[in-house]
């Protein structure tokens, strides 16, 4: 589904991302992790279309994704509608005067009806349970609040993709286990989860898939998900911590 070839992006050149190779498929639960500035982030964003690489392809289904592809209006919307990202600092994300506003903007720019806006509006609100917040003003909500919308307002759109930075920052322990169940249900209905995470604790269970990035921003491993966790040795090694965020 998602495949990447010789993929590097710099800042002011700075390596951010350094000669990545990789290949995702449809239906995979993906956990990056890696140190504090490896290129989980960078790579979360060029994947979603927000960075270009300076060098490299990106491919979404056999399309390579490109910067005067996504400079293309209509293309953009269709790009956007199959990769839901959400952010890491959910003030980055939300925008709208109100909740419902919030959520229901996504569908509302895909050309859908007015009924079929207001059902996946309303469908997203019940499913983060936060139907209660629909006429709240998004910035007076808590930091965990603020989360269930900015998940909300991606899961209005029925993205193929979903890919998260950090989603666990900013909840208290039963929102982490909601949210941790509900990526798992997600998961079991098909949809591709990319998610960059130091907070092994209450994602346990949600990935089968670990990719690990160093300090050079490199992928150093890619497996399964359990036996990398559990490698201690190799983890100390390249200063990924094994406690929750």
């Amino acid at each position: 589904m998602i495949r990447i070839e010789n993929l590097t992006c710099k800042y002011d050149n700075e390596e951010a991302i350094s000669n990545i190779n990789l290949e995702i498929k449809e239906g995979e639960s993906v956990a990056l992790i890696g140190p504090n500035g490896s290129g989980k982030s960078s790579f979360l964003k060029l994947i979603n279309g927000l960075i270009e690489p300076s060098e490299g392809k990106f491919y979404l289904l056999d399309e390579e994704i490109t910067k005067k592809k996504l400079a293309n209006n209509v293309f953009s919307k269709k790009f956007h509608q199959k990769m839901g990202f959400i952010f890491q600092n959910s003030d980055s994300q939300l925008f709208c005067p109100l909740v419902y506003e919030e959520v229901a903007f996504g569908p509302s720019q895909m050309g859908l009806s007015m009924e079929e806006v207001n059902k996946r509006t309303l469908d997203s609100l019940e499913l983060l349970r936060i139907k209660h917040l629909m006429h709240r003003v998004p910035y007076h909500l808590s930091g965990g609040e603020k989360k269930k919308v900015a998940i909300a307002s991606v899961l209005s759109m029925n993205p193929q993709v979903i890919i998260m930075d950090e989603p666990m920052n900013g909840m208290d322990p039963k929102s982490k286990k909601f949210l941790k169940e509900l990526l798992i249900k997600l998961n079991k209905a098909g949809k591709t989860i990319i998610c960059a995470t130091h907070d092994f604790e209450y994602v346990d269970g949600i990935f089968e898939r670990a990719i690990v990035f160093s300090e050079e921003h490199k992928i150093i491993r890619d497996g399964n998900y359990e036996e990398i966790i559990s490698d201690e040795e190799f983890l100390k090694e390249h200063n990924i911590r094994l406690c929750s965020s």
